[in-house]
């Protein structure tokens, strides 16, 4: 075969390669039609699956381990000295999970951003509850993304910390938490 040919060849391969991989990609992870924004959607949708199996995976870990907790106990991710207060720009990345039988929540603050996670079953008017919550804290949402599987709901938030916050990343994650707990309690009454 020519050199030509095989060129040919290759790019439709790697043509009906792409086409595949958009049908099956959501389409608000791929911006335009070119290869890299295809590619890069691609990318973007299997980090968030990868997160949703590791999250479901978690849980499942923690339910065959122990029965489930009534109440939602904050857990950090990183363990600081007592002996200093560390600042937004002395620490690179401070987080903490506080999970329930309702919903795992983990927050990190990341530079000058905290990166807030939720993962429950699909509950009507949640993220609308913890937008409420978040401005209610006064933050700054700068980008949120929900991700859906059968009745699982990952929602990622992207926000803003003022200089004001006196809010730990605990405290914001346990202020997220009981969201999903008043919205349990109620839907068992």
């Amino acid at each position: 075969m020519s050199h030509i040919a095989v060129e040919r060849n290759r790019r439709r391969q790697m043509n009906e390669h792409l086409k595949v991989l958009r049908s099956l990609t959501p389409p608000f992870y791929i911006k335009r039609g070119d290869q890299a924004s295809i590619i890069g959607g691609a990318i973007e949708f299997i980090k968030e699956l990868h997160q949703v199996l590791q999250s479901l995976e978690g849980k499942k870990r923690r339910k065959s381990i122990s029965p489930s907790p009534t109440t939602p106990s904050p857990k950090p991710l990183l363990l600081l000295p007592s002996s200093s207060t560390p600042s937004i720009e002395t620490v690179k990345e401070l987080g903490a999970c506080c999970n329930s039988p309702v919903a795992d929540v983990e927050a990190k603050i990341s530079g000058s951003n905290v990166l807030l996670r939720t993962l429950s079953k699909r509950i009507p008017g949640q993220v609308i509850k913890i937008i409420q919550v978040l401005e209610k804290l006064e933050f700054e949402i700068l980008h949120l993304n929900i991700s859906s599987m059968e009745d699982t709901v990952l929602c990622s938030f992207v926000i803003k910390i003022g200089l004001e916050c006196q809010l730990s990343v605990e405290e914001l994650a346990l202020q997220v938490q009981q969201c999903f707990c008043q919205d349990a309690c109620g839907l068992l009454n």
